[in-house]
Formats: C-alpha cells, structure tokens, sequence
C-alpha cells in the first residue's frame, strides 16, 4: 500500500524535472539569442562589422581581425556595456601591420607592324620564357620588348585562362593591343574590312573563358563607295532604302530621321564610307526624301552628284512639275537633278511578248542561267553569253536569245548591266526593257541591294529606272555560321564518323561509296578556307611497314586531289601519312583493323608548320631511298 503511494510521486518527481530541464533550455536559448543579437548590434552602431559573435550558454565569444589594437579594444568595451564585460570572451586577432596586399597581376600587349612590346606585373610562377617565346615567333624577326616585372605572389585565379585567350587573339590580331587581367580582357584592334571585323568578333567572343569580363573594340576602314549612291523608294511595301551612303555617324542618323518622317519603319542602316562628291550630301538626301515623300511615291537615286526622281506612272503631272521645281531649287549647287513621269510599265517576263522589247536571264538555285529575248545582232549575242558564262560559269549558262536590229541605242550596255546585277543573287530573274529594269530574288548577302543598286546606276546612265525586290535570306550567306578552325576540323571527323573515306585494296583509288563525305566535307571547306589542316592518312599493320607508310601518304594525297576537283581551295591542306603507327584499335582483329584503316583530319597550329614541313620532308626522303618492299603476305585490304 505504502508502494502505491511512492508511485506517482516518483512519476510527478520526473515530470517535473523534465519540465525544468525544458524550460531551462528554452530560458537558455532566449537568453543566447537575445545577447547575440544585443551585442551584434552594438558593435555594428559602433562600426565593428568585422566583428562576429557566437554565444555559447552566458558567454559571448568574440571573433574577427580587427585593424589595429585600438579597434579590438574599443570592441570589447562595446560588449561589455551590453552584456557582464566577464562574460565577453576575446577571441578577436589583429591584422598585422606590415602585411602587404597581394598585387594586381595585369598585362599590356601591343603588337603591329614594328613588333611586339609587354609590359606589366606577372606572377613569378608564369613561364615567362615561354611567353616571349611565342611573341618572338608572331613577331617574325620584328622587335620584342619585354619590360615585365614579376612578383612572388600566388597567381589568382583564372589567370592561367586569361593568358591563353590572350595570346590566342594576339595571333588573330596584328594590329592590336590587349589588356589581360584575371578578371577582366579588353582588345583593341584593327581589321582589315567589315567582313573580317565581323569574323573576328564573332569567333573571339565564342571563345572567351567563363568568369572573365571582356571588352572588344574592334574597328574596320571605312570602305571607299564609288559611285557614292543612295536610293530610296517609297511604294506598295513602304518606304525604304534600297542603297544608304554617307561619310559621317552624324549625317547618318540625319539621313535616317528624314526616312523615318517620310514613314520608314524601323531603325534602318546607312554604310559610313569615303568618296562623298560633296560636303552637302546629307543637305541634298534630306531635300530629296522630303520631296518624294509629298510625291507620295516612287524612287531617287544618287549617284554621286547626279540625282534621279521617278514618279509613279499616276502620278498627277501637275504635281509632278511642281514637287520637281522645287526640289531643283532646295538641292545644293553640286548636284544635278533628273526627274521621270514614266509610262505605266508592263513587265511580261517571257521575252517573246507583243508589248516593249524584253531582255530576260533567270538563275535557279541550283545556279543554272538561262538567256531569252531581244538582241541586236549576231555579234552583241555571242558577246552576251561570253560575259554570262565569266560571271556564272561556262556550264551553268544557256543561251535562247533572238535578233532584232530596231532594239533602242544602248540596249546592250542596260543588257550586261542586268546581268552584273543578277551575278549578285543566289537565285532570281532580271528583265531589261527600255524604260525600266526589273530584278527580283533572294540572296545570302545583306549588302546585295545596295550593290545592285550601285552596278545599275552607275552603267545605265542618268534618267534611268529600275526596280530591285530583292530579298535576304541567312541561310543563304555563308558568312553568317563562319567555323572557328576548331570547330572546322570537328564537323569534317563527324563527316568521318558517319562514313570514312575507304579505298580500293592495296590502292589509293577511293571508293565510290565515299564519295558522299568527299562532297559534304568539301562544303564544309568552302567556310574554312584560311584553316591550315592537315589531312592524315592511316593504315593496319598488315604487310611491311614502309610500304604502309607509303601507301597512307597516297591516300591523303588521293583525298587532297579529290577536293581540289570539287572547286576546294587546297593551299590550306597538307596531306601526311602516318602508316601503321597510329593505331586507334587492336590491329589483331578484323574490326580493329577495319578501323585502323582511315582518313583523319587535324588542325595544323602556327608552331607546328615548320614541324610539319620537316617531318614529311624526311618521311619522303626515307620512303624515296629504302629497298623496295616485297609484296608478298601483304594483307590486300591494307
């Protein structure tokens, strides 16, 4: 009995300590949040953020490096007006006096035609050696000068990459500066045309290291535009430049305001080059666009001085006469004005139709032109198709043109003008009449209306009209998907994986059943023309080894051979063979040898050409002096 009383005093006992031991815990806690949180704010309103504090029960331990001895203190003695200054445990460091902050490594190169210089701070552990080397060898007998100075400090992180792409520009670039930091890569340079300004823009940005901020300037000379032409046309589609020339950024954006108030949407472009025939061009194009756009439609065209405005055929001829008085007069003194009310104009297309003479050259995308209509004589039509087949091809060119000896005086100048102007399509038509010259299609250059423009302007004459529909595509410009050499080399071996280039046993001849990826691999050259590559060959080890040395530089002769018959640019390509001794599976099965048995392409780096070049010079000389090899236990798949 007495055992049932002691019971639920024993439970109650335990209760109630856990119900302390809780409620202490919880009591702790408050009071270690409560401290951290006092004493953290003390310390930031007394502008110790270096300062961290931890709380372990009462105490509050204090870390961090303070400045000097003088700022620890003042630390502590904020604390301690927040907490018991006993309970503050110093675990603060102070930072040592004479400690110096590592230096910011950084790199000026400048290259041009004189040579290369460098100057800056590198840290000791770069193979500086190795860097003067490499300039020595861009240089090419010019001047290096090295006025680095290093410093024993680690080097920081994503210096190594910087460094690389730096150098990887400075071969790109012969006119440039570049500024390398581990953080940060700023180039500077000059290119040699737009084109190659946008190429290299392209390819230095893909290959930027990850992490590092980069900087490119580079800029191109203004191209010298002769004639110096614009035409701008306002009709059905709206209003547009077919061709936008002009000699200053300011002037620019002049001449894009007027066609922007004239109704031209968008931002649109205008080519800044030299040849300007006067000061007062941008006076005389915004005086032009002002009038054609109270005209409410058609076109002028400048051709340095000369200007040409064609109405449209409804245009009223009242209005007509008065928009042209006063365009006469609003035009600078340099600059003539030829005005055009045309007839309403038919365009048959076929060549052979009842109304106006036609001229007619079509070209299809495969690149096949054919020639119809009217031609004055026997001579001018032998003269047409030679002319034809310089700007297309001998093969590509089919003549079905017919005589007419009443065609207008200078029909066949505006004849060969139309074919120069077709030469800049992919694939369109021209038709030539003797009031108007029409061209439509598409094309993989986004200069090609203005160049059109230019060509018919300029061989026409004065007083002429021509209309260009002429359309863009990407896919069409080969410029606009440009390979980096790396990625060059890789889409050929992809080629290759699918289908390797094979040949006849014991033969250089290649396989029908290659020649596929000779024609996709020769599509892909015509973009990596400038990629210097090296076109290996490789054999199993079956039969004897020189023979298999000699029979692989054969087939990467073969293959070289074989683009060039393809319309390839070769000069870039340097056939090698390597024989049996690169074997990338086991020789002793007929898979293995199978895949032994192959072409491979590998970009050739600017320090190893001269490698190269001797290598296969002794190779030759080696193939050339030894025994000839006996054939027989030579495998025939070799």
């Amino acid at each position: 009995m007495r055992q049932a009383h002691i019971l639920p005093a024993a439970i109650a006992l335990v209760l109630a300590c856990i119900f302390s031991l809780l409620t202490a815990m919880v009591a702790a806690n408050v009071i270690e949040s409560r401290s951290k949180a006092d004493v953290a704010r003390a310390l930031d309103l007394n502008g110790h953020a270096w300062a961290n504090v931890e709380v372990d029960g009462l105490q509050v331990l204090l870390g961090g490096t303070a400045p000097d001895e003088a700022t620890r203190i003042r630390a502590l003695t904020a604390a301690g007006t927040v907490v018991d200054a006993a309970r503050v445990i110093d675990n603060m460091k102070v930072a040592d006096p004479n400690a110096v902050d590592p230096p910011r490594f950084s790199i000026e190169i400048l290259r041009n035609d004189e040579g290369i210089s460098l100057i800056g701070l590198v840290p000791a552990s770069m193979d500086r050696d190795s860097i003067v080397a490499t300039m020595q060898e861009l240089a090419d007998g010019a001047e290096v000068t090295d006025l680095l100075d290093v410093a024993d400090y680690p080097e920081p992180d994503g210096w190594r990459a910087a460094m690389d792409y730096a150098l990887e520009a400075l071969r790109m670039l012969p006119r440039s500066k570049i500024s390398v930091a581990a953080d940060r890569i700023q180039v500077k340079a000059i290119s040699d045309s737009t084109e190659e300004k946008r190429r290299l823009e392209s390819t230095l940005s893909r290959k930027a290291p990850e992490g590092v901020a980069l900087s490119l300037e580079i800029s191109a000379p203004r191209p010298v535009i002769t004639p110096y032409t614009l035409r701008f046309i306002i009709d059905e589609n709206g209003p547009r430049f077919d061709a936008c020339s002009t000699f200053t950024p300011e002037g620019r954006e002049t001449i894009l305001n007027a066609a922007r108030a004239a109704g031209m949407e968008g931002k649109g472009s205008c080519t800044i080059g030299l040849g300007i025939p006067s000061p007062t061009w941008d006076d005389a194009v915004v005086a032009a666009i002002g009038k054609l756009a109270e005209l409410g439609g058609g076109s002028v065209t400048f051709s340095d001085a000369d200007v040409t405005l064609v109405a449209r055929p409804e245009t009223p001829p009242s209005m007509f006469d008065k928009i042209v008085g006063e365009l006469k007069a609003d035009l600078p003194d340099a600059f003539s004005l030829h005005a055009v009310l045309p007839e309403p104009v038919v365009i048959d297309g076929t060549g052979e139709g009842e109304g106006p003479p036609e001229f007619v050259a079509t070209r299809s995308p495969e690149g096949d032109v054919r020639l119809r209509g009217r031609i004055p004589d026997e001579r001018t039509r032998i003269a047409t198709e030679s002319f034809a087949q310089a700007q297309f091809g001998a093969q590509s060119v089919r003549g079905a043109m017919r005589i007419d000896e009443n065609l207008p005086r200078g029909w066949t100048a505006r004849v060969l003008a139309s074919l120069e102007a077709l030469a800049q399509l992919s694939s369109g038509a021209v038709v030539a009449q003797p009031d108007v010259v029409d061209i439509r299609g598409v094309t993989g250059d986004p200069d090609a209306k203005a160049e059109i423009a230019r060509i018919l302007s300029e061989k026409l004459g004065k007083s002429e009209n021509f209309r260009i529909t002429v359309t863009y595509e990407e896919r069409l410009d080969p410029k606009a998907d440009i390979p980096t050499p790396e990625e060059c080399v890789s889409r050929i071996n992809k080629v290759l994986e699918v289908q390797q280039i094979t040949f006849a046993p014991s033969s250089a001849d290649i396989d029908e059943v290659a020649r596929v990826s000779i024609d996709n691999i020769a599509e892909i050259l015509k973009l990596c023309q400038d990629v210097p590559m090296e076109v290996g060959g490789h054999t199993d080890s079956q039969g004897r080894e020189i023979m298999n040395l000699a029979l692989s530089q054969s087939r990467a002769e073969a293959v070289v051979n074989a683009l060039l018959a393809r319309r390839v640019l070769t000069s870039n390509l340097t056939a090698k063979g390597y024989g049996e001794t690169q074997p990338i599976a086991d020789n002793s099965t007929e898979d293995g040898r199978n895949a032994n048995r192959r072409i491979e392409f590998k970009l050739i780096k600017p320090e190893e050409t001269a490698d190269s070049a001797e290598t296969t010079d002794t190779s030759n000389s080696e193939a050339e002096t030894s025994d000839q090899p006996e054939s027989e236990g030579q495998d025939e798949q070799n």
